[in-house]
């Protein structure tokens, strides 16, 4: 295990220099504290002493619920401790806010805090550690996320190509030939990916897929009735959506407009968060597995402290049918 004196003689300065860094202390300049912090890193120095509290992993969360079972990362957390906490490793959950982001680097702050590497739920693309991880060197897991070019980076999520293939084809088994395409903003990863899906899959079924049948907007409130309508005057017969609350909303919007779900209009979700169930009519989906990907992150973060760059790891998606689609009214 690598020691101060070690990282103060491959950089030519003092062990308090050293030491001063790794604490974030004032008097040492900011390129002397990114050096010693990758540096650290590199040569695999760990505060934490063998016989010392166990080795910790961090996962941080932002814009996302996490704390009853009806949020979204619930199961992703318990999925990850399951395999985490049993192999001997602390989990710290931490709810990620952009003042610690733009305050300290992710290096930085993981060798600050004795954390080996970390989990990423709910990143938006103007998170500041998104550009770090373009170069750190501690590992990290991102859910949804993808940074290309570093090794220490894994991408975790589920496979939205196959996704949106079983959507459409689950449409066009009920005799739905026009089908629409309704998105929050296309400013992160994943729904990009899910748009480009989305017509991929249109081709391999054989529908049609113009442009003009994929919409989006920041707000459902404020879109959807104009997005609605623009679909329904293309003859669509069915809403794919990008994601549950989403199509959530499209099942409120069409009372509103006196628009019948599924009679006229059949609608389908994607993530099958409870409130799919709970719905008017039931939500049909795409299932992501919450604790598969919670122990699949864990499986990427374990190969990456093992010396295994791990790029991506995807899961299989689910097709779950209820109420909200049915065969086309002829």
């Amino acid at each position: 295990m690598a020691t101060l004196e070690d990282i103060a003689r491959v950089l030519g300065v003092s062990k308090s220099t050293v030491s001063k860094a790794l604490s974030g202390a004032g008097d040492v300049s900011d390129a002397m504290r990114r050096s010693v912090v990758e540096t650290a890193v590199e040569l695999g120095y760990s505060r934490i002493r063998r016989g010392d509290e166990a080795p910790r992993l961090a996962v941080f969360i932002t814009n996302m619920g996490y704390a009853s079972q009806e949020d979204f990362g619930y199961e992703v957390l318990v999925g990850f401790r399951k395999l985490a906490e049993p192999a001997g490793y602390q989990v710290s959950v931490i709810p990620l806010e952009r003042e610690l982001e733009a305050r300290v680097g992710y290096d930085q702050y993981m060798m600050q805090q004795n954390y080996l590497g970390a989990l990423f739920l709910g990143l938006s693309p103007e998170d500041p550690w998104l550009q770090d991880f373009e170069t750190c060197r501690t590992p990290a897991v991102l859910y949804d996320n993808r940074v290309s070019g570093n090794p220490r980076i894994s991408y975790v999520g589920v496979d939205n190509a196959e996704g949106l293939r079983l959507a459409v084809g689950h449409l066009k088994t009920l005799g739905h030939r026009r089908v629409g395409y309704l998105s929050s903003p296309l400013n992160s990863y994943v729904y990009r990916q899910r748009h480009a899906a989305f017509f991929q899959a249109l081709w391999e079924w054989g529908l049609p897929r113009e442009e003009s049948l994929a919409r989006s907007g920041p707000r459902p409130e404020q879109c959807l009735p104009l997005h609605l309508n623009a679909l329904l005057e293309q003859g669509c017969t069915a809403v794919i959506c990008s994601h549950d609350s989403l199509a959530a909303a499209v099942l409120v919007q069409c009372r509103e407009m006196g628009i019948s779900v599924p009679e006229d209009l059949s609608v389908l979700g994607f993530d099958d968060l409870p409130l799919c169930q709970a719905a008017r009519p039931p939500l049909t989906t795409i299932r992501q597995d919450r604790a598969q990907l919670g122990k699949s992150a864990y499986c990427a973060l374990a190969s990456q402290l093992e010396g295994v760059r791990l790029s991506t790891f995807l899961l299989h998606p689910e097709l779950i049918p209820r109420a909200s689609c049915a065969p086309r009214s002829q």
